[in-house]
């Protein structure tokens, strides 16, 4: 993919990347979203397993692309909830049900895409050792914040000051906070995650963009290196299944 994967975006060190704006991290994951749903609701139901910013990957205008289906899982046909399997993945990506257990179930990517999504709004690593130790994993150091309106914007990435409303990144925190939740079924489902995005963008919460969607200073390669349920401040509102192409 010509702007490489959302890693090398959100961490790289590279000087002639600008760091990402608060548009377009919302554009990419209003994408994943729509990925994630799709695979979701599709006949034979596909868990992706492996959800992460290394994995997400980045066209000309920044239309994210979910790759690397090899950890990839069909849910069985029925009224299984999940499925039993060996644990694999990401270290801090993983639904705690799944890595407790070995549960697996759309909830499963449901996280992931909240633990991608909390990485986007504040700027730093799912796991980093150099900060100090009670910031090491950010979903338990982001947890405290999110869960206080007065507190969420304080994990916000200092990049993107100015580019949102107020009311927009509340609502980016809730959907995130809502995401990450420790119990699956406090989480929503994929079409209300999409349906949460969209309305975040079509309502005028979003404002100001520090790097164009289609004229970036500089295109890096694609293969660079580099039980408790949550508060909540919003509802989502109910949506029909629906399919992405």
């Amino acid at each position: 993919m010509p702007h490489g994967s959302l890693e090398i975006h959100l961490y790289g060190r590279d000087s002639y990347l600008e760091p990402l704006s608060w548009t377009l991290r919302m554009k990419i994951a209003l994408g994943v979203a729509k990925v994630l749903a799709f695979l979701h609701g599709t006949e034979g139901k596909v868990i992706h397993r492996d959800v992460k910013t290394s994995n997400i990957l980045l066209d000309s205008t920044y239309n994210a692309k979910l790759s690397d289906f090899g950890l990839a899982k069909d849910v069985p046909a029925g009224d299984e909830s999940h499925v039993l399997t060996r644990v694999v993945g990401t270290h801090g990506y993983g639904a705690p049900e799944y890595i407790s257990a070995g549960h697996l179930s759309c909830k499963s990517d449901v996280y992931g895409f909240g633990v991608v999504m909390l990485e986007m709004l504040s700027g730093r690593r799912v796991l980093d050792n150099n900060r100090p130790p009670r910031e090491h994993n950010l979903v338990e150091w982001a947890k405290p914040y999110l869960a206080s309106k007065s507190r969420a914007l304080k994990i916000f990435d200092a990049r993107t000051e100015g580019q949102y409303s107020l009311a927009g990144a509340l609502k980016a925190a809730n959907l995130a906070n809502r995401c990450i939740s420790a119990e699956p079924e406090f989480r929503p489902n994929m079409n209300e995650v999409v349906t949460a995005s969209e309305q975040l963008q079509e309502s005028g919460d979003m404002e100001g963009s520090g790097v164009s969607q289609n004229e970036p200073r500089q295109t890096p390669c694609a293969n660079s290196s580099i039980r408790r349920r949550s508060t909540s401040w919003i509802s989502f509102r109910p949506c029909a299944s629906r399919s992405y192409t």
